[in-house]
């Protein structure tokens, strides 16, 4: 599903290396895997003199998007959990998946999951998960992208269990690690894992080197349960015996006092957080996924990512699942970040769109931990590359291309070129290798999460 010349020179009415200012009329050389040259297209080496040569006209050349929270084996699930409170949102989602999904269909709906984003430009991905599937269909689909793989354990009686279960998980899925595609840990969150639990996994991080995320301070249920030992997720876990009592001042200082903090994880959504949270976040040089859309469609509050900005913490932006959102579109999430940061400050463009296709890019992809290898357009860096079209009748006059991409473009246009460590992934809007028979398969899931819903046996 690839293709590549060994070297080829791309120019553009724009690019956009995201680590220095916008280019006009620019150039950006890729030989094999990584970038060669980025500048002016007048300024290409004579070196490069005889090279392949692909002129992409009005359009703007930027780094692949990196998406730094998903959960791609969810994609089947849109629009299927729609109206829920969050902890009957969560039952649902976890009782459905169980019996409607096999292996095969897991690594079915991450396929299709990815072959979203890409149309999207979106080359990174972040995602936590259980099964691991999302870490085949990565490794299928020839992206690049972390899995973290979750555990869950409430009653600190399950720790030993449940870790001694994750580690040999984790151990057996960095087998299949590639340069590309790497394994994770994801202590799932506050309300599914115990202090003793969280502990646990720090150690585990730590003597391993693996990287971490946790769900942290995403709903007001959440808080209550950690600050006050109350609400929906605490009646929830004393109807199944855990004892349950005030654990800390917040869910981000629970994280410090259990050493998970320290592993510098990506902590995401950080709505709840105040300003001793993010001091304590900087501290511990930690990371944030912001999911605008997935926190506004499920009810939750807005995070204060102007504040984080200015404690120095690095962001990245998530679509969050497909299940939460309903889309895989990042350009429409860097819109969103942009209006609520208007809207908390009270100020036209308190975030510029240009600040929000950073945090899409290389802002995602130092949350990751990955800003050596991609997220700006720099020699030496991997060739992840997304162009999109600025021809479209509906987007003139261009005033900013950033604007026109944030503000004009985002939710409207697929992407016309992307290419990941310098291989081919979408041609002309189009997936390349794309399975013609995984919509039926989409379509089928669909089907029997519907009959799922209504009762009916399945076959």
């Amino acid at each position: 599903m690839t293709g590549r010349a060994s070297r080829t020179v791309f120019t553009a009415q724009w690019v956009f290396p995201m680590s220095s200012p916008p280019i006009s009329d620019g150039a950006v050389v890729v030989d094999g895997a990584h970038i060669a040259f980025v500048g002016r297209a007048a300024d290409v080496p004579a070196t490069f003199a005889s090279d392949a040569r692909v002129a992409l006209g009005h359009a703007v050349i930027m780094p692949g998007l990196v998406n730094v929270h998903t959960h791609l084996e969810l994609t089947a699930m849109r629009g299927f959990l729609e109206g829920l409170p969050f902890n009957v949102w969560l039952k649902t989602l976890t009782h459905a998946r169980r019996d409607c999904f096999d292996r095969d269909s897991l690594v079915d709906s991450s396929c299709a999951g990815i072959e979203e984003g890409l149309r999207n430009g979106i080359t990174t991905y972040a995602d936590t998960t259980e099964s691991g599937a999302p870490l085949t269909a990565m490794r299928a689909m020839g992206v690049r992208g972390i899995g973290y793989l979750e555990v869950f354990g409430p009653d600190p009686q399950q720790c030993d269990s449940a870790i001694a279960d994750l580690v040999a998980r984790a151990h057996a899925s960095r087998a299949n690690d590639t340069p590309l595609v790497r394994t994770g840990l994801s202590p799932h969150a506050p309300y599914t894992v115990s202090d003793r639990l969280f502990t646990a996994v720090a150690e585990v991080a730590a003597n391993g080197q693996w990287p971490v995320a946790v769900h942290i301070a995403e709903s007001d249920a959440e808080l209550a349960l950690v600050i006050r030992g109350e609400g929906a997720f605490a009646d929830g876990l004393r109807a199944r015996g855990i004892a349950v009592s005030p654990r800390a001042r917040s869910p981000i200082a629970l994280l410090a006092q259990t050493g998970l903090l320290a592993c510098r994880p990506l902590l995401i959504h950080a709505i709840g957080v105040d300003a001793s949270d993010m001091a304590l976040i900087a501290e511990h040089r930690a990371s944030v996924a912001h999911c605008p859309i997935s926190n506004l469609k499920l009810g939750h509050a807005v995070a204060p990512v102007t504040a984080m900005r200015d404690a120095g913490i690095p962001i990245g932006l998530g679509t969050d699942s497909v299940a939460s959102n309903d889309r895989m579109d990042l350009l429409s999430e860097a819109r969103q970040c942009a209006l609520l940061a208007s809207w908390q400050q009270r100020a036209p463009d308190a975030l510029s769109a240009a600040a929000t296709l950073h945090h899409a890019t290389l802002g995602g992809a130092t949350a990751l931990g990955l800003d050596a290898e991609v997220g700006s357009l720099d020699i030496g860096k991997q060739a992840d590359l997304t162009v999109f079209r600025l021809d479209d009748v509906d987007t003139q006059p261009i005033h900013d291309p950033a604007v026109t991409l944030v503000h004009v473009l985002a939710g409207r246009t697929v992407a016309d070129l992307v290419l990941v460590a310098g291989e081919t992934r979408v041609r002309h809007g189009r997936i390349v290798g794309e399975d013609p028979a995984r919509h039926a398969r989409m379509v089928e899931l669909g089907h029997r999460l519907q009959k799922w819903r209504l009762g009916i046996s399945m076959p």
